[in-house]
């Protein structure tokens, strides 16, 4: 099908026309011509390429009662993104072939972004033997990055070895930074709010001795290394530091740290209970900054859905994660945009881009330029629209957002993935 975007303002700067055919972008420029074209009034919105995630627990198999492939599927395409990574923590874990095959055909089946399984690192998460990292990479799932997210990878011994076996095929080993015996029963971020609640506190210090042990790790190996959901000052200097070294690491941010501070924690409502916690409006802005000036290469949304019964409970007894697909755009437009830390080109690239080759679906297509002769995966952002976001309207089967009741900018017109629209006019189209 042949799809003509009239008016559309690629990354935000002049006006052209879009001429999408058999997937790819056919032409770009203005008053383009196309007998037969579906036509999409692209005037006035942003034209940027497809989003990925790096981060994203869409909980199938095993919790469906909280999320699916296809719920996830379509709370990313209308959040703009037309790839995402689904993390190994499922029941049964994703740490065979078996089960990343799985994942990837249920997203292949939805029709709507692709999936990219991550294999676990360790044998049922269980940081003890290396999983089956080989046979996941060979299978028709091509894994390529591997975590055992929700759990560190804690052993250094072992750690090397994932990060020397990974070189083999090209991989990464995407890194959950917490030393868990500086975490045991914590609740939040450790500081102020936490001895006033009374609560046990998360130093900033158990992700940070993490990130120093593997950055030093992946540069004595020669390996790759990914530094998930980074959140504290410190994590940043010293992920500064290791790139100013020529180690090959890469790091992310999710949305809720770019935004929420601890003092919401004081609300004792456990929406706003994640791993790792919410920080401190200094390190807040310490992420931007790092994201701003490349320390940190992309936001991640760590989109982590909850049954109902797991987060209208006490705090102590909720499980922590955040719903993020469909406002992380938003979420950037504010930190970044509206603050001038990034223009359009950069949130391109910090959403798009990077994540594309750090993750690997550049080989599919994805953080490709928005020029001729592209695969045409690409979201229409409507960037002076503003919306309150209701829970009840997102397409996840979970509730669990932190935005509840927030006004937020941005909305998500249209979303291209290989030439077919998987959200047209705000609606997904399956």
């Amino acid at each position: 099908m042949t799809w003509l975007l009239r008016g559309v303002r690629p990354y935000g700067e002049a006006a052209v026309d879009v001429l999408i055919r058999d997937g790819i972008i056919a032409d770009v420029g203005p008053r383009l011509a196309a007998a037969g074209a579906e036509r999409v009034d692209g005037a006035g919105l942003v034209a940027l390429p497809g989003l990925v995630d790096l981060h994203t627990h869409l909980r199938e198999p095993g919790r469906e009662d909280a999320e699916t492939v296809q719920t996830g599927a379509r709370a990313a395409a209308l959040g703009g993104f037309t790839a995402v990574h689904a993390m190994a923590n499922t029941d049964p874990v994703a740490d065979t072939a078996g089960v990343v095959e799985q994942v990837w055909r249920l997203g292949r089946d939805s029709g709507l972004v692709d999936v990219a399984p991550v294999g676990a690192v360790t044998v049922g998460l269980g940081g003890t033997q290396l999983a089956e990292l080989g046979a996941m990479a060979d299978s028709a799932a091509r894994v390529r990055v591997f975590s055992d997210d929700g759990f560190c990878v804690a052993d250094p011994a072992l750690m090397r070895r994932a990060l020397e076996y990974v070189k083999a095929f090209g991989g990464v080993i995407a890194q959950h930074a917490e030393e868990p015996r500086l975490t045991v029963d914590a609740q939040m971020n450790e500081g102020v709010h936490s001895a006033r609640l009374g609560l046990t506190g998360w130093p900033a210090a158990a992700e940070e001795a993490v990130i120093a042990r593997d950055v030093l790790l992946a540069g004595h190996v020669g390996s790759r290394l990914h530094v998930c959901h980074v959140s504290t000052a410190g994590s940043v200097e010293l992920l500064r530091w290791a790139k100013a070294k020529g180690f090959d690491v890469t790091a992310e941010v999710t949305p809720h740290h770019l935004l929420l501070t601890d003092d919401l924690a004081t609300t004792y409502d456990p929406v706003y209970k994640v791993n790792p916690p919410l920080r401190t409006a200094a390190d807040v802005q310490a992420l931007r900054k790092g994201l701003a000036d490349g320390t940190i290469d992309a936001v991640a949304t760590d989109h982590a859905p909850h049954a109902v019964e797991d987060k209208e409970c006490e705090w102590g007894a909720a499980r922590p994660g955040m719903l993020g697909l469909q406002q992380a755009l938003s979420v950037v437009i504010v930190a970044m945009v509206e603050t001038r830390l990034l223009d359009w080109r950069g949130v391109a690239d910090r959403c798009s881009i990077r994540p594309s080759r750090i993750g690997g679906s550049v080989r599919d297509g994805h953080g490709a330029e928005l020029i001729a002769g592209a695969p045409a995966n690409l979201v229409l952002v409507d960037a002076a629209a503003r919306s309150v976001v209701d829970p009840a309207e997102l397409a996840s089967r979970s509730r669990n957002t932190p935005y509840a009741g927030m006004e937020l900018p941005g909305r998500v017109v249209a979303t291209f993935l290989r030439g077919r629209p998987t959200v047209l006019d705000g609606k997904a189209q399956a």
